[in-house]
């Protein structure tokens, strides 16, 4: 006999647990099936049916456990993202798999912090680029290639703290300065230090 018995459930991206309440609840009569869009219910003569879930789970990674006043339904999504709801008619999630919902969005109305540059990505992505050719390279390269090569040296063999601080000093102030010192350099952008004699001026177009 179909019933109707309170029930709840939370989601995350990779999940979704359905809390069905059934008080004094006997382990050995409950029985859970699962199918990619369906989930049936039954507890003796009290029998649910979930269907068509919202989006399609992971029947053979799905599960559930038995409590004193609940059980609840663990389901694996077959497609990460947020359902918003438990059944209804949706599109195929998989069609859909490469562009989950974003768990940054805020209220209407609210603004997010700007996001901090990320100096060891900037450090990473120095690092994976084309290194610049040396004299031995190439025999064109102009005669501050040893000078070059020492910082090149210097910031290959340094360690995280410097290479982020050389990073971020070179570029903060526009190829005028070059600090080792990550704590000195971190606290606030490095100014741009011209040569005596001559002065900074933006680019204008």
């Amino acid at each position: 006999m179909a019933t109707t018995l309170r029930h709840e459930f939370y989601e995350t991206d990779e999940k979704l647990t359905l809390t069905v309440f059934d008080r004094g609840v006997d382990p050995a009569n409950v029985n859970v099936k699962f199918q990619p869009r369906g989930i049936h219910y039954e507890n003796g003569d009290k029998i649910m049916d979930f269907e068509p879930l919202k989006g399609q789970i992971d029947p053979e990674k799905s599960s559930f456990v038995v409590g004193k006043v609940k059980v609840e339904i663990r389901l694996v999504k077959a497609a990460q993202g947020r359902w918003g709801g438990l059944i209804g008619d949706a599109p195929d999630p998989l069609a859909n798999s490469s562009a989950p919902v974003s768990t940054t969005a805020t209220k209407a109305g609210t603004t997010l912090p700007q996001a901090r540059k990320n100096w060891d990505r900037v450090t990473t992505t120095i690092l994976d680029s084309e290194k610049p050719k040396t004299s031995t390279d190439d025999p064109n390269v102009s005669g501050d290639s040893t000078l070059n090569e020492f910082f090149q040296n210097l910031f290959t063999t340094a360690d995280d703290d410097t290479k982020r601080a050389m990073m971020k000093s070179f570029q903060e102030s526009g190829g005028t300065a070059l600090s080792t010192n990550w704590e000195d350099v971190k606290k606030a952008p490095v100014p741009i230090k011209p040569p005596s004699g001559s002065e900074a001026r933006k680019w204008e177009q």
